[in-house]
């Protein structure tokens, strides 16, 4: 969201007659734990590790303190390796109305110590702080393993060569090859990393954070995850529904997706998301004069692919080819301020796929040069975020991938083999420990979202209701964004979370509702 996977399944009577609401299932988080582990306290202290620590500076001007605690590599195995994890807290304000510990999980997977300073300080570019929410509840945030300030699993990847494969849409057989070749490079570079690989999972991640909790003190935790984030808090609430208080899932990812091929049903919902931005540039075509209707402006954006495609273009030292132009034309955000710097970068393609030669736009400029940056940004946690998908379902074949390119690309021409894109889980070094969790329980839960979520489509998020049967769900509609609460002044979104989060209060019954409601 910022500047951006077996529980034993239960048997069909228990599912009907005793209404579950999850399960502990696996090896036990704090039980069973060597003492070294069961008792352990976290030190508190200053989260400022020196005068350049951005994120320790936001966490020690919100009040929070920071602190780390050991956790099992396997918890199958609790007296073997352990690693560190990261955490912050900031104290209630208000101790006397204390309701409890709120989680707060900005998505990724990611550094999310910071998520503590969205709450106190409102998110960049967002509206106000949630001044209660701080009163009331102990706010914590935790980077889960292998990110952030924990024990780091770091691959030497750049920026760059991520990227080259990430956002790489090859619908050939010469460019998908190249992008094979990428992916054994990288995954290649993982190999010495092997005995952690396997754990990266996220229902490992579940179980750091249910250890947290029992070194919190607290026999409940509540909740609140964008994005990935969700998916977290749907496999916590699988595998330790009975410490859940309230959770809140932003932006809500189908339970059948996390792992490899997390983003292969997205296509349309990314389709759609530029064709609202195509709208709203009709409407400014004095500024941008890509045409006067959604269907013009979409009609110049194909031209412009199909022209790149035939013959790339080189704009500030990098070479843009077809295959780069579906993730230079992702969207995640529909905001006035979003969608004008969006225009001018592909106004820029649009004028560089014409031969002009012209220096590019800076949004454009800018964004270039990350395809073309040879640093290694451990701070982004490149490697960690493919362990983690690989850790959490294994990868289909090989070939698997160009088969389903291929046979997509008459009904998702612009966005199909972005989002149907291989992965260095094709190729990685190990598969999973365990299965995926299975998510199938009635935990109360309130899920919120963008009916127009280009990261998350709307048939994900009905995916997870219907997982989650205890759940709410409340969408913006004509919305275009990921990530809906602390994004936007959208009162009808906002409201409802925080008459959950303090007062424990559930909608009725699903509700939809538009900006500016309340």
């Amino acid at each position: 969201m910022r500047s951006f996977r077996t529980c034993v399944r239960l048997v069909a009577l228990l599912i009907a007659v005793a209404a579950p609401v999850g399960c502990a299932s696996g090896p036990p988080t704090a039980r069973g734990l060597p003492a070294r582990l069961q008792g352990q306290v976290i030190g508190w202290h200053d989260c400022r590790t020196g005068a350049d620590d951005e994120i320790g500076g936001r966490l020690a001007a919100a009040g929070a303190q920071c602190g780390e605690f050991l956790a099992p590599v396997n918890y199958d195995d609790p007296g073997g390796a352990s690693l560190s994890i990261a955490v912050a807290r900031r104290v209630a304000g208000d101790p006397a109305h204390r309701l409890g510990t709120l989680v707060v999980e900005t998505g990724g997977p990611g550094p999310s110590r910071d998520g503590v300073t969205m709450i106190v300080d409102g998110p960049e570019g967002g509206h106000a702080a949630r001044t209660e929410l701080a009163e009331r509840y102990d706010l914590v945030g935790m980077d889960p393993r292998f990110f952030g300030a924990s024990t780091p699993l770091e691959c030497g990847w750049t920026t760059g060569e991520y990227l080259g494969i990430a956002q790489a849409a090859p619908t050939d057989r010469a460019s998908f090859d190249r992008t094979v070749r990428t992916a054994r490079d990288l995954a290649a570079r993982c190999e010495p990393s092997r005995e952690l690989l396997p754990y990266a999972s996220t229902r490992n991640v579940a179980r750091d954070l249910d250890l947290l909790r029992t070194l919190l003190g607290e026999s409940e935790i509540s909740y609140l995850g964008w994005s990935w984030g969700t998916y977290l808090g749907a496999v916590y609430s699988q595998m330790f529904g009975d410490r859940v208080d309230r959770i809140v899932l932003d932006s809500p990812l189908d339970p059948r997706a996390p792992g490899p091929d997390l983003t292969r049903r997205t296509a349309t919902a990314t389709r759609a998301a530029l064709a609202d931005w195509a709208r709203w540039a009709a409407e400014r075509d004095s500024e941008f004069g890509l045409g006067a209707t959604e269907d013009v402006v979409l009609g110049a954006i194909d031209a412009m692919a199909a022209a790149v495609a035939a013959h790339p273009v080189t704009r500030d030292g990098v070479t843009i080819t077809g295959d780069m132009v579906p993730g230079l034309l992702l969207t995640v955000d529909d905001s006035d301020e979003y969608y004008t710097t969006f225009g001018r970068q592909v106004r820029a393609l649009y004028d560089a796929s014409r031969g002009d030669t012209a220096d590019s736009a800076p949004e454009l400029a800018a964004k270039l040069a990350l395809y073309s940056d040879t640093t290694v940004a451990p701070e982004f946690g490149f490697s960690a975020t493919v362990a983690n998908q690989c850790a959490d379902r294994a990868a289909r074949g090989v070939d698997d991938y160009f088969t389903d390119v291929r046979r997509h690309l008459a009904d998702e021409p612009m966005f199909g083999a972005l989002a149907r894109h291989l992965t260095p889980c094709a190729v990685w070094p190990v598969g999973p420990a365990e299965p995926a969790t299975e998510i199938a329980n009635r935990v109360p839960a309130l899920l919120i979202g963008a009916a127009g979520d280009p990261v998350a489509p709307a048939a994900g998020q009905q995916a997870l209701r219907q997982a989650l049967s205890g759940a709410r769900v409340v969408t913006l509609e004509g919305a275009f964004r990921h990530g809906v609460y602390l994004a936007e002044p959208a009162g009808c979104v906002d409201a409802v979370v925080e008459r959950y989060l303090l007062d424990g209060v559930l909608p009725g019954d699903d509700m939809r509702c538009r900006r500016g409601e309340s």
